[in-house]
C-alpha cells in the first residue's frame, strides 16, 4: 500500500449510508480523517413498504455522485447479526499446526459446510509461544454464508467499485475501542489491566451490538432490541404513524407531555436494560477473573434522551457516549455539524478504515478468496509482461552469444575428432553390453545352483524331527514284543501326520480351548509361543485298554502317559537306542486337541467274504517304529491274505495267508479303539544352539502329567 493512500470505511445500515475517508501520516504517526459522507435513507430498509436494494443502491449513487473513491481502498462492513463469530481456546500445540486445528474447529463450530461460507480466523492476544508451541491461545472464528457476503457486495460491483475489506460490525467496533480509547497500536505492547474489560454497546435500528473486551480476548452478543423497538412502543401507545412517532422519539424532551412519552417507553427501557444484564451475567459467569470497568454506547440509537443516564443507574457501571474520536486529527471533518451530529453512528466505519489502513491487529475479511486472487493476479499482470520482456531481451542476447561460441567450435574444425569419439563411445558400448550379457548369464547359474543347494541346511532337521516322533511312541521291550493280548500291547500308530508354517504362533495358541491349555505343563502355560514357526498334527489310533490301571492305561489317559508325555520331556531315551532331542531341539506345547473311545470288532483272522469290511479288523502285528506304508492292518474282500502295518507305530507288514477259516474262527474279539489329534509346536534350533540342560524341568517329567491326566478323565 503507498503511504499516502487513502481509505474509504463504508457502513450501509439500516437508517442510512455512513463513510469516512483516512489516510495515515507515517511522520506524523497520526491517522487523518480527509472526508466524510452521510446519506439517510428515505425509508429504513426494515419498514414493510421498503425495498432494500433500490434503496441502498440510491444511497450509493448519491456517495458516488459527491465522494471521488479512484486510487482509494474501499473497506465494507456486513451487520453482526447476519455473521458468526466464536471464540475457541486451543490446547497446546505447534505453531505449524494451528492452521490445521483451526479448520478442524471451524467444522464443528459452523453449522454449515464450509464450503457455503466465507470464514476467517484471527489468533487472539494472551497466547504465549514457547519452544514452537502455542500456549493457552485463543483463537476467533468469524464467518457469514456465502450468498449473504455476495449480496452485500453485489451493489458495489455493479457499480464497478472494488471492494478490498469485508468485516463485520462487531470487530469494526473492537478496532475503534482498542486504537481510539484504549490507545493500542501496532507493534507495541498493550499496558493495559488485563482483568478490567470495556463494554460497547452499539444500538442500532432493529438490534443493538454488544461487544465486551479487554484489548486481547473478545466476547460478542447480539441484542435483539433497537431503535425501531421505542418507536412501534410510541405507535401502540400513542396511536401515531411510524413517521410521527420516530421524530417524537427523537425530540421526546422537546414535546407536549415529555412524561406521557418516556412512560410509552418505559417497558422498552426495562426489556432493553434486562437483556444487557442478563448478557453481561452471561459473560461473568464463563469469565470469573474478568472485571467490567466502563460501558461505552455508540449508535444514533444511543442519542435517545435518558437512554444513557437509565442504563447508568440499573446497570451500576460508567456509561460514556463514544462522542469524540481522540486518535484521529482533521478539523475540516471532525468540526463539521454534520459528522457531530451523527458521530455515534460512524464507529463502525472509523473501525473498519483503521483495519485496510493496517493500523490494528485484526486482520481478518469476509472478501471471496476467488475475488482476491483474481485481484491479486490481475495487479501482477504488468509486473510479469515486464518480466517476460527482459526475459526474451536476455534471451537474445544469449543466443547472439551462442552463435558466436557455436561458430567458433563448427564442424569444420572438430568434426575428424568427433568422429573419432563416436566411434570409440560406439566401442565401449559394445563391450559394455557384452559385459551385461555375461553378467547376466552369471547370475542366473548361481540362482539355479541357490535352488539346488538351499535346503542343504535345515533337510536333517526334518529327519531328526520325525525321529524323534517315533521315538516318543510307545513300545514293548523284551518279552512283550509277542504279547497276543492286543489291548496290552504297547502301540500308538499315527495314519497321518501333517505339517503347516505359522507366520503368527501365538494366534494359534489363542485358539485353543481352556481346559486344553490347562493340560499343558506350567512353563508352556507360562510362556506361550511367538513368532514364526510350525504346526505338526497327528492323527493317532491305539487300541490299548488295561482295565487294571484304569488312571493311566484307559482311552486316552494313555497318550498322556505315553507320547504327550515323551514330547514334553527333554529329551527321550528308548531301550537300546541313543538319547533323541525333543524339547531340546525346539518342540514345544504339545498339545491332546480331540479324542474319541468306541467299540471296535478285530478279527484275529480276518473278515470273512461277504461281510462289511470296516475299521482295522484282521491281524494285529508289527512293532512300534517306522513301520510299512498303509491305512491300517486289515483284509479286505479279494485281498489274498492280511496285510499289517501303518505310518508310524504300525510296525513292519506281515502277509497272513488263508482267507477262508472254519466258522469256529470267524468270532471276533470286543477291543476298545482310540482315536485323537495331538498338535505341537516346533522352532528348530540349530544344533550347536541347543542348551545341554532344560531351562526350567516341565511338570509332565514328574508324576503330575499322570496327574491331570487323571483329573481331566474324571
Amino acid at each position: 500500500m503507498a503511504e499516502n493512500q487513502a481509505v474509504w470505511g463504508i457502513e450501509i445500515g439500516q437508517a442510512g449510508l455512513k463513510a469516512i475517508r483516512l489516510r495515515y501520516a507515517e511522520a506524523a504517526d497520526q491517522v487523518i480523517a480527509v472526508a466524510f459522507d452521510y446519506i439517510p435513507h428515505p425509508k429504513i430498509l426494515s419498514q414493510p413498504d421498503a425495498i432494500p436494494d433500490e434503496l441502498i443502491g440510491q444511497a450509493l449513487d448519491t456517495f458516488l455522485s459527491r465522494n471521488q473513491t479512484n486510487g482509494d481502498l474501499i473497506a465494507i462492513s456486513v451487520p453482526g447479526q447476519t455473521s458468526l463469530a466464536r471464540f475457541i481456546q486451543l490446547p497446546p500445540v505447534q505453531s505449524n499446526r494451528v492452521p490445521e486445528i483451526v479448520k478442524y474447529e471451524a467444522k464443528q463450530q459452523i453449522p454449515f459446510a464450509l464450503e457455503d461460507v466465507i470464514w476467517d480466523y484471527q489468533p487472539l492476544g494472551g497466547g504465549v509461544e514457547e519452544s514452537g508451541y502455542m500456549l493457552d491461545a485463543e483463537v476467533g472464528i468469524f464467518a457469514m454464508k456465502r450468498d449473504q457476503v455476495l449480496h452485500a457486495l453485489q451493489p458495489f460491483l455493479k457499480r464497478k467499485i472494488e471492494v478490498e475489506l469485508i468485516q463485520i460490525a462487531p470487530l469494526g467496533l473492537y478496532n475503534t475501542l482498542c486504537y481510539d480509547s484504549l490507545g493500542m497500536r501496532v507493534g507495541q505492547d498493550f499496558e493495559g489491566n488485563p482483568e478490567e474489560s470495556a463494554i460497547v454497546v452499539d444500538m442500532g435500528a432493529d438490534s443493538t451490538t454488544l461487544m465486551v473486551t479487554n484489548g486481547n480476548k473478545i466476547w460478542i452478543r447480539n441484542v435483539p432490541i433497537g431503535g425501531n423497538h421505542f418507536t412501534r412502543a410510541l405507535t401502540k401507545e400513542m396511536k401515531l404513524t411510524f413517521a410521527k412517532a420516530e421524530h417524537l422519539k427523537c425530540n421526546a424532551t422537546r414535546s407536549e407531555d415529555p412524561r406521557a412519552v418516556f412512560q410509552a417507553l418505559r417497558p422498552v427501557f426495562n426489556e432493553y436494560v434486562s437483556e444487557i444484564q442478563r448478557s453481561i451475567g452471561y459473560f461473568s459467569s464463563v469469565n470469573r477473573d474478568a472485571k467490567i470497568s466502563k460501558v461505552y454506547g455508540t449508535g444514533n440509537g444511543f442519542k435517545l434522551a435518558g437512554l444513557q443516564k437509565f442504563l447508568q443507574q440499573n446497570l451500576q457501571y460508567e456509561v460514556e457516549r463514544l462522542d469524540d474520536f481522540q486518535g484521529l486529527v482533521g478539523d475540516a471533518v471532525l468540526n463539521e455539524p454534520l459528522f457531530q451530529d451523527n458521530i455515534l453512528t460512524f464507529t463502525v466505519p472509523y473501525g473498519i478504515a483503521l483495519q485496510a489502513l493496517q493500523q490494528t491487529t485484526i486482520r481478518t475479511t469476509l472478501l471471496p478468496p476467488e475475488i482476491a486472487t483474481a485481484r491479486k493476479i490481475r495487479r501482477k499482470k504488468p509486473w510479469a509482461v515486464v518480466a517476460a520482456a527482459a526475459l526474451m531481451i536476455g534471451l537474445c542476447i544469449s543466443a547472439v552469444g551462442y552463435s558466436n561460441v557455436a561458430n567458433s567450435v563448427s564442424e569444420d574444425r572438430f568434426g575428424t575428432v568427433e568422429t573419432k569419439v563416436k566411434n570409440l563411445k560406439q566401442q565401449v558400448g559394445g563391450y559394455n553390453t557384452a559385459y551385461e550379457g555375461e553378467k547376466t548369464e552369471y547370475t542366473n547359474l548361481i540362482e539355479e545352483g541357490n535352488k539346488l543347494v538351499w535346503n542343504l541346511d535345515s533337510r536333517a532337521d526334518w529327519l531328526e524331527i520325525y525321529k524323534a516322533i517315533d521315538e516318543c511312541l510307545p513300545r514293548d521291550v523284551g518279552d512283550d514284543i509277542d504279547n497276543e493280548q492286543i489291548d496290552k500291547r504297547n502301540r500308538i500308530k499315527l495314519p497321518g501326520i501333517t505339517v503347516r508354517y505359522e507366520k503368527d504362533l501365538g494366534s494359534w495358541f489363542q485358539q485353543l480351548s481352556a481346559p486344553a491349555k490347562s493340560l499343558l505343563p506350567k512353563i508352556d502355560q507360562d510362556n506361550p509361543p511367538e513368532g514364526e514357526g510350525y504346526i505338526f498334527t497327528l492323527n493317532g489310533v491305539h487300541y490299548h485298554n488295561d482295565e487294571s490301571k484304569p488312571t493311566t492305561n484307559v482311552g486316552v489317559l494313555y497318550v498322556h502317559e505315553t507320547l504327550l508325555k515323551n514330547l514334553q520331556s527333554w529329551t527321550v531315551k528308548n531301550p537300546g537306542s541313543n538319547p533323541v532331542d525333543v524339547r531340546k531341539m525346539g518342540i514345544t506345547h504339545p498339545i491332546i486337541i480331540k479324542d474319541r473311545r468306541d467299540p471296535f470288532e478285530f478279527y484275529p483272522h480276518g473278515r470273512p467274504r461277504g461281510m462289511q469290511p470296516g475299521g482295522d479288523g484282521g491281524r494285529f502285528t508289527g512293532r512300534g517304529g517306522f513301520g510299512g506304508f498303509g491305512g491300517g492292518a486289515g483284509v479286505l474282500p479279494g485281498d489274498e491274505g492280511a496285510f499289517a502295518g501303518g505310518a508310524l507305530g504300525g510296525g513292519v507288514a506281515r502277509p497272513r495267508i488263508g482267507v477262508n477259516r472254519p466258522e469256529k474262527e470267524v468270532k471276533p474279539i470286543n477291543l476298545q479303539r482310540t482315536q485323537f489329534t495331538l498338535e505341537f509346536v516346533w522352532k528348530p534350533i540349530p544344533v550347536l544352539e541347543r542348551q545341554e540342560n532344560p531351562p526350567e524341568t516341565p511338570a509332565t517329567e514328574g508324576e503330575t502329567a499322570g496327574e491331570d491326566a487323571t483329573a481331566e478323565a474324571g
